[in-house]
């Protein structure tokens, strides 16, 4: 899904983390969920996902859900990466993550609320018309990805390594610039120490526009299954939770247009559920 702190990386990153066992009879058992506030386990500052201020766009459907609950949203705040399913889920701190790869066998997944892409963004009219990292105008340019990523096998495959640029995760200097890795390589975009970055949509579109500098975020739509670089983003919640998963379900059903906006508002592409191709909003 490293501290690349966009959602995909931070979403690797979990899956790297033994589950543990769980007694045959755990299924039985009754949902732990606290009912009178709704406890999501949140990163406190990974732009455009979520942030102490509540200002990111899983901040935003949180509390679409919890509108439709009836109750106020409080956070247990931990940075993403290593343990942070068994620090915050597991040990009953929160009982909701807001964005999680679906599959992810750490958490049950709610079913999925968006699907989107890996993106190839470059400086406006720089690499007009490339849409596959395959295509020639890529060879010998900078490229910045996150270090263990998806991209990284692909762009390998292609003989992209020498142009690539990898930049470690997982940066927890709290004197550094930027608040991510991938703001920080978007940085480095905006001041042509790159010529092009490919990084999840999700956090890409915010970002690039937040840059300041005019820039095209390109989904990247035709490569191959393997290694994926598209993904669909469910809810996370503990495996014995049947009856919150459901409800949950029931609320992602009911306020699929609301949630949809907010995710429009941040620039997130969007894909339609099965084909390769970005969802066009609906007409009024």
């Amino acid at each position: 899904m490293s501290r690349s702190r966009t959602l995909l990386a931070a979403t690797f990153a979990l899956l790297l983390i033994p589950a543990g066992a769980r007694h045959a009879t755990a299924q039985h058992l009754p949902d732990l969920v606290t009912t009178d506030v709704l406890r999501v386990c949140g990163d406190p500052g990974n732009m455009p996902f979520s942030q102490r201020k509540e200002d990111g766009f899983e901040n935003k459907i949180a509390a679409i859900v919890a509108d439709e609950l009836k109750v106020k949203v409080r956070y247990y705040w931990l940075t993403q990466g290593p343990g942070f399913v068994r620090n915050t889920l597991g040990t009953g701190l929160c009982d909701l993550i807001i964005g999680s790869a679906s599959g992810a066998e750490l958490v049950q997944n709610t079913n999925p609320y968006y699907r989107s892409a890996y993106t190839l963004v470059s400086r406006k009219g720089d690499l007009t018309g490339v849409t596959r990292l395959d295509d020639p105008q890529l060879k010998g340019k900078s490229i910045g990805v996150i270090a263990g990523t998806p991209p990284v096998s692909r762009m390998g495959e292609l003989g992209l390594v020498s142009a690539m640029k990898a930049y470690a995760p997982y940066q927890l200097d709290p004197g550094r610039k930027n608040q991510t890795v991938a703001a920080e390589i978007i940085a480095d975009l905006a001041e042509k120490k790159l010529d092009a970055a490919v990084l999840w949509g999700p956090a890409a579109g915010w970002l690039a526009k937040q840059s300041g500098v005019e820039m095209d975020v390109v989904p990247l739509l035709q490569e191959p299954d393997r290694p994926a670089l598209i993904f669909r983003i469910s809810m996370g919640v503990r495996h014995e939770e049947n009856d919150w998963k459901r409800s949950l379900n029931t609320i992602l059903r009911k306020r699929r247009a609301d949630i949809e906006q907010v995710l429009r508002d941040y620039h997130v592409p969007l894909l339609q559920e099965e084909e390769n191709k970005l969802l066009q909003p609906e007409k009024n």
